[in-house]
Order: C-alpha cells, then structure tokens, then sequence
C-alpha cells in the first residue's frame, strides 16, 4: 500500500500539488469561519446536578434584573475619597448611566433608592473608601453574556483619575480567562516561530527542505478548521479548541517532515538519484511508520471524548482532526512535493551548515558511547531509570483536586484583585458575597420549605439560605457560603446538603450554581470516574497497534507500560511544581494549593500519544538491524545510534513549541498544560528513550520479537533514517 502511494505521488505530483494549492485557498478562506462559530461554555458535565440546577432555573425563571453576572468594585487606594464625597457618587454613577440596554440588563449601587438602610451597608467597604456594583448582563446563555460584558468594560470604568475600577465575578472571569490564554497563544507563536524557523534550517541544514514541515503544519491547521466547522454545525466546538489545533498541528508536522525528509534524502544518495525508487522506498519505510505513529496519536486524543465535559470532546476532535490532516499531508502531499522537488531538496543550504559525506560527529560518537554502556550494564541503568521515574511520580500521592477559576489568573489581574478587596475590606454579608443554588421543584408546602431550610442553615458552611424566587412549580433558595469552590469542607458541604430529606411535596432537588463547589464537586467527581475507562481503552487501543506493527507481543506490552511510567512521571511533577510550587521560583504563577484533574486528563491523552510516536521510531530500527543479523545487543546499539539525532532534533523542536506555551502563559491552565507537556516529551527523551527502553529490551533478548522472531525474508516494516536530518551530503 505504501510503496503504491509512492508511485501514485510521483506520477500524479503535479495533480496532487495544484489540487492542494486550491484547497488551501477555498479552505482557508472557509475555514477560517470556525472562529464564529465557536462556543466559550461547555466547562460542565451536562448531566451533572450541578449543571442540570443552572439549566432549570434558567430556564424556568429565565435570566432577570438582579442576577449577579460580575460585580464591579470603584475604590481610592489612597482612602482620601469616600463614598459620602459628591466626586466619589458623580464618578460613580456617570460611568454606569454610560452603560447601554442593549448589553446590560440592570445595576444595583450603594445609591440605588431601593435600598434599605440595611443592604446598603452591604454595598461600601467598612473604611468607606471602596463600593461595590451588582451587575446584570443582557443575554441568555454564558456566551452572550461574555459578548456584552466586552461592550461594556471599558464604559463602565470611572473617568475620575483617582478611582480605580476592577471587575470579577463569573462572566468577568471567563473573560479574563479566555483573553489570557488568547494572548499567551499569540505570544507564544511570535517567540517559538522565529525559533523554530532558525533551528529547521540548522537541522535540516536548507531552507527549501526546512520549508516542508512549516507548509505542512499550515495545511493540516487549515484542513482541521474547515472539519471543525463542519462539527460546529452538529455540536458545540470550543473557542479553547483552537490550542490544540494549532499546537499539535505545528509539532506533529516537524515531527513526520524531518522523518520524512530525512529519510528521502538518504535514499536519494542509495539510488543515484533516482527520484522515483527514492520515494517508494521512504514511503514504504518512514511512510508506514508515521501512518502507524499517527493512529497512536489519534488514539490518544480519542481518550479525551470519555469525558462528559463538552469542552473535553471539543479538545479531541480538534487534535483528531488536525492529527488526520497531518497524516494525509504526510502520505499524500510532502511525497508528492518530494517527487517535484527531487535533488533540489537540498537547494539553498548554507555552506557553513553542509556536512561531508559519511561524516561521524560527536553527537554521534556520545550516541554510541550511551547505547554500548546501557548494553553492557542493562540491569543497573533500568533500575537507575525506573527510581528516577518513581521519584517524580511520587507528588502525584499529594494531589489535591481542584477547580479553574479566577485564582488561576494573575495576581494582579482584577479578577483577582477584588475577592482580596470583598475579603479584606468589606463585611462578611456584603452584596457580593458568593451563593450556591438549590433548584425545588413541584408545590413545596411552605411550612415544609422553612424546615428545609433551616436544616439547610445548619450544614456546617452554609449560610442565610433565602428564597430568591418561587412559584407553583419550582422555588429557587439561594445559600451562601465562605473560602474557595475547591476546598474540602465547601465539597463536603454540597454533599450534606444534597442528603438532606427533601422538603413535602417537592419532585426533585438539584444543588448547583455556577462557579460554586457543586460544581468544582460534579467536576472532578466525573473526571476521575471517566479516567479509568480512557486509560484502559489509551492501553488496549495502543496495544492492538503496536502489535500489528511490531509483530510481537512483548515489545508492545513494555511499549505501554512504560508510557504510562513516564506519564506518572509527568504528573508528579506537575503536582510538585504547580500546587505544591516548585515552579514559583521559575514561572510566575499564584500558588492555588489544588490542581484541576481534567487539565490533568487532558495532558494525559495527549502526552501518551507524543511519548509513544518517539518509541516506534526507535524500536523500528532495533527491530530492522535485528531482522538483518540476529544479534540483540548489536541491534539496539544500532538501534540507538542511528535514531537518537534525529529523534533528539524532533524531540527539541517540539519542546520548543510546547515550552513556548507555556513559559509565555499567564493563565495557569494553559501553563500546566504547556509545562506538562514539555515535561512528558523531556522525559520520554532522556530517561525513557535513551534508558529504560534500550535497558529493558536487552534484558528480554529475543524474547522481544515473540512469536515474530528473527525471519528470513525481509518484510515491509516501519524504519527510521539512519542519520539526522543533516546528512544531506553536500556535492560542493
């Protein structure tokens, strides 16, 4: 199959090359649609009681003035002006009147006149200095909220020079959130790009053959956009989504370009320039492997749709489509443009970075030293290996589950600045104090209701239960509650009061509310139900792949154990660094004590497939030379050898592009994600690949190509180049 698409790309190049140039074109130009149709909900599971409370009152009751969406705090950080002052009311009271029908649906101030003496105090801080604003946006799901809350953030801060305004609360922080990680995206390209473009030429060491994986990666982003416009039109696809797209669309495409091109290249020098031997020959080999590598990936990214949350099925069905549009750009396209390009693949190489043929470096010679020293001593390097696993995997004990939310901020964001002002400066009961929900329907008889909710007010951190609005069909009490959504005695809290005997009368009782520890509770609780399943199926998945690859038994097994080793690894680390803050002193992040386990799940199926793609690469190659001699410890050497450059170079380019992300970040979502990531293919790459994998397979001997075994005939199986992408052999 692969040696015919070969020759199908040689023969039908120009087709194939012209076809393309159109989609990208039409693609692009449609594509890029997806943006609008992008959602910025989709965080819950939707059958979670938490969700389905939101969902009903919402939906029964409808969205009213008097519903807090963000709350707005006006304060002098000198403590001059007060609220008493005429300046401090007129500043006040000018930017509110400014703010349109059209995106918010009311405001509450200390000045409204239907206020009593009582709830007033709730609205200024106790040295007077400071007040604070109810506000309540147009619009009837989060995401038209989110839009007004845009429209009007900059009309509603005070024109007085010594005021400042800060805004919190749930839309404001979701705003916040998405702007943050928007802009550490943007930033992160502008930095990894120029990087990237500098090291592709130094690796593959000319600028038409460093060309290849950009174009690539610009192809498949693009195939993937117009898919997931066309899954916009069936289901919810996160704005979030685009990270994904664009992350694993750039760092798969270097990976499978450099193989690819590599590979090419040496077989151009095989075959006395025969173009059309050349690409049969790295189809049928580097082809094959990244058609194989590339379902791993995809298998991976499959495990994020066991998630209920929507987000989490917006985040796997971008990176399966992108990874799918890279695969057939790999196998269709690049062969194609190889076939075109033929010999000038080296064209506009540097002198200064061409290489003699048959040329040894010293990255070479310390690759030989590593595999003859983990050849001779297996059992002592694997053991080695496995305690340095095991030490970074042991944090992972420590996890404290947790929820996103405006603490993953920066400090100085004003989300986060005004829960410190409410706190610090304010009462106890003030008018933005945080409330959960309970969601009663059917006709509660009343005396049965005030029970209810005095049992409700006796749950050690519930607070004031009140009925916020009732009627024959469903009554909704609100119930207030101190500290953090995520912290032990909050969750604790939501379940006491969810087994609380239900009043007389009522059909059914939901606790939930956004943004509250019901939902940091319905949260976690389905992440780490849903985990199991997705391992098992990540573990099985791979296994039935590696085995059809491979034709063995053993080496698949080691394969996937050892790929969740280094995932727990990963995650340990993660837990060190970022709830427990290791990473204080390197990153700059605010120290949440907790850690949100699906940003965990989401590094997990995304980060088995990357680990798992660099092993294929190095076991095809072990298994090749021992297909050709029968000589296990002369195979991994080999092995070893030959592969580390250029997988180390693949390796480097993707770390630059998931470092980047995470090193410019300023949400601590996305930095957890993009240093997790980072951490997973560091791993993999010094301790995994180079250690424990070469160690382990010497140990097993031939048992590592059971039932398989060492057969006469050579068969069609994945390989990888034998040299790094530099040895392109300059003629000068």
């Amino acid at each position: 199959m692969f040696s015919w698409l070969g020759r199908f790309a040689y023969v039908r190049r120009r087709l194939i090359l012209i076809a393309t140039a159109l989609f990208v074109v039409l693609g692009g130009a449609w594509g890029t649609g997806v943006f609008g149709a992008m959602v910025t909900d989709g965080l819950e599971p939707p059958d979670a009681e938490s969700k389905r409370a939101v969902d009903l009152l919402d939906d029964h009751f409808g969205h009213q003035a008097g519903d807090l969406d963000s709350v707005a705090v006006y304060t002098d950080p000198t403590g001059e002006l007060r609220v008493d002052d005429p300046a401090f009311e007129q500043a006040v009271t000018a930017a509110l009147e400014r703010l349109p029908e059209s995106e918010v649906l009311s405001w509450t101030s200390y000045w409204s006149p239907e206020l009593t003496d009582e709830e007033r105090a709730g609205y200024v801080s106790e040295d007077r200095s400071s007040t604070l604003i109810r506000l309540t946006l147009q619009g009837e799901d989060t995401t038209e909220r989110l839009e007004s809350f845009g429209e009007i953030e900059g009309l509603a801060r005070a024109d007085d020079g010594r005021l400042e305004t800060y805004f919190s609360g749930g839309s404001t922080t979701v705003h916040h959130l998405q702007a943050q990680a928007a802009e550490g995206l943007a930033t992160a390209q502008m930095i990894s790009l120029p990087i990237l473009l500098i090291l592709l030429l130094i690796t593959f060491r000319g600028l038409v053959a460093a060309s290849i994986p950009v174009a690539l990666g610009i192809l498949a982003i693009i195939g993937s956009m117009m898919l997931l416009r066309c899954l916009a039109y069936v289901t919810d696809i996160s704005i979030f989504a685009m990270e994904i797209t664009m992350l694993l669309g750039l760092g798969l495409a270097i990976d499978y370009g450099l193989f690819m091109v590599t590979r090419f290249r040496n077989e151009l020098d095989r075959h006395d320039g025969d173009v059309s031997a050349a690409l049969v020959a790295t189809m049928s080999t580097s082809g094959r492997t990244i058609a194989f590598s590339g379902m791993v990936v995809v298998i991976g990214l499959c495990g994020l749709l066991f998630f209920p949350q929507p987000i989490s099925h917006s985040f796997g069905w971008a990176g399966i489509t992108v990874v799918l549009f890279n695969i057939l750009a790999a196998l269709v396209v690049m062969p194609a443009a190889l076939a075109a390009l033929g010999p000038r693949i080296n064209a506009l190489s540097p002198r200064w970075l061409r290489r003699r043929r048959g040329a040894v470096t010293r990255e070479d010679q310390a690759w030989a030293g590593l595999a003859r020293s983990v050849t001779q001593r297996p059992m002592p390097w694997l053991a080695g290996g496995l305690l340095a696993l095991a030490a970074a995997t042991a944090p992972l004990l420590s996890l404290e589950p947790g929820l996103t939310n405006h603490r993953y901020l920066p400090e100085d964001n004003e989300a986060q600045v005004v829960p410190v002002i409410l706190n610090e400066e304010f009462p106890d009961d003030h008018a933005g104090e945080v409330q959960f929900a309970i969601a009663i329907t059917g006709p509660v008889e009343e005396q049965s209701l005030a029970d209810y909710m005095r049992a409700v007010d006796g749950v050690d951190g519930a607070y004031d239960p009140v009925v916020h609005r009732a009627d024959d069909e469903v009554t909704w009490v609100s119930v207030g509650y101190r500290g953090e959504v995520d912290v032990d005695h909050n969750e604790e809290m939501v379940r006491e009061v969810r087994a609380l005997d239900a009043p007389a009368g009522a059909n059914e009782v939901l606790v939930g509310g956004e943004g509250t520890p019901a939902v940091s509770l319905d949260n976690n609780e389905a992440t780490t139900d849903a985990l199991p399943w997705a391992l098992t199926f990540l573990g099985l998945s791979t296994l039935i792949v590696l085995i059809i690859c491979f034709r063995s038994v053993l080496v698949p097994i080691k394969a996937v154990v050892v790929a969740f080793l280094s995932l727990g690894s990963s995650l340990g680390l993660i837990v060190w660094g970022f709830q427990e803050g290791g990473f204080q002193g390197l990153l700059d992040f605010y120290l949440v004590g907790t850690t949100d386990v699906w940003g965990l799940a989401v590094i997990i199926t995304i980060a088995f497939g990357l680990v798992t793609d660099y092993e294929m690469f190095l076991v095809s190659r072990v298994y090749e030379e021992y297909r050709a001699t029968g000589d296990n410890q002369r195979s991994i050497r080999v092995g070893l050898q030959s592969t580390g450059s250029v997988i180390t170079r693949a390796g480097l380019l993707m770390v630059i592009v998931l470092a980047a992300m995470g090193f410019t970040a300023t949400s601590l979502f996305v930095m957890t994600i993009g240093i997790g990531l980072t951490l997973a293919v560091v791993i993999d790459a010094t301790v995994v690949r180079s250690i424990i994998v070469p160690a382990a397979m010497q140990l097993m001997g031939r048992a590592n190509w059971w039932p398989g075994g060492r057969q006469g005939r050579p068969v069609d199986r994945p390989e990888v180049p034998d040299r790094a992408a530099g040895s392109d052999r300059s003629r000068a």
